[in-house]
This record gives C-alpha cells, sequence and structure tokens, in this order.
C-alpha cells in the first residue's frame, strides 16, 4: 500500500464539529454577495405572509456552512486538499433567524485511485432536527 493510500484509508471515521448561531446579518449578507435576496430571505412581513414565520436562511448557505466545515477539518488536518463539489445535498427544514445550527462533518469513504475522501456533512438545529444534508467531495494532491 502506497503512502498516499495509507493516509486516506486513516481518514475514515475523522471529523469535525462547529456550531454557529444564524443571525439577520448573515442572511443579509449573504443575499448582498449571491444576489439570493429574495424576499423569503430579506422581507420578514413577505415571509410571514408566505407562511414560513418569518424570513429563512438561503439553503446555499447552509451549503457554504458545509464549506466551512471542510476548511476547518482540513486545518485540523493539516494537509492541504480542493473541493471537488457537493453531492445529495438537501434541505430538510427551515433554519430561521436565531437558529443555533451545529454542523457535524465526517469523512464516510475513500476512492484510492482518485485519491477522494467523501464526508457525510449534517446540519442540525438547537432542537436536534436535521435542517440540511450533504456528501463533500475532498481531492488530496
Amino acid at each position: 500500500m502506497s503512502a498516499q493510500a495509507a493516509f486516506l484509508d486513516g481518514l475514515v471515521g475523522t471529523a469535525v464539529s462547529f456550531t454557529k448561531q444564524i443571525g439577520e446579518a448573515d442572511l443579509l449578507d449573504f443575499a448582498r454577495v449571491t444576489g439570493d435576496s429574495h424576499p423569503n430571505h430579506t422581507d420578514e412581513a413577505y415571509a410571514l405572509a408566505a407562511g414560513l414565520g418569518g424570513r429563512v436562511a438561503q439553503g446555499s448557505l447552509m451549503v457554504g456552512l458545509i464549506a466551512g466545515a471542510s476548511t476547518q477539518y482540513l486545518t485540523q488536518l493539516g494537509r492541504p486538499a480542493v473541493s471537488y463539489g457537493y453531492d445529495r445535498v438537501r434541505f430538510l427544514k427551515l433554519v430561521h433567524i436565531g437558529d443555533r445550527l451545529t454542523v457535524d462533518y465526517r469523512i464516510t469513504e475513500i476512492d484510492t485511485a482518485r485519491s477522494n475522501a467523501s464526508a457525510q456533512a449534517r446540519i442540525n438545529n438547537q432542537n436536534g432536527d436535521l435542517v440540511a444534508v450533504g456528501i463533500n467531495i475532498l481531492h488530496f494532491t
């Protein structure tokens, strides 16, 4: 087994986790940067009238939190890699301003031939409800 293969095999089960409270500035800043300024995210009265219970976070902000977990994981690991993308991303429950989210990021699968590692990301709110999931593919050089 090559050193790279042994390194990759040793990653299965390694993980990182962090918690972030979603604030109004997160939604507005994300809308400004991405252009996703739909009233669901930026207009409280609109979101309430739409039956959303108030403004909700952009789904792509949840993907951004997964990217943040990836960065924290690679920093912890001390080894460079690049993200090859995201698979099976699903937004399962609305995220509102004030929700406290925990992002759990765990390496679950290795593709030694491609030097890739797949991480399962799960985002839960303060009530333990699963709000988003996805798989992040990392490529190690």
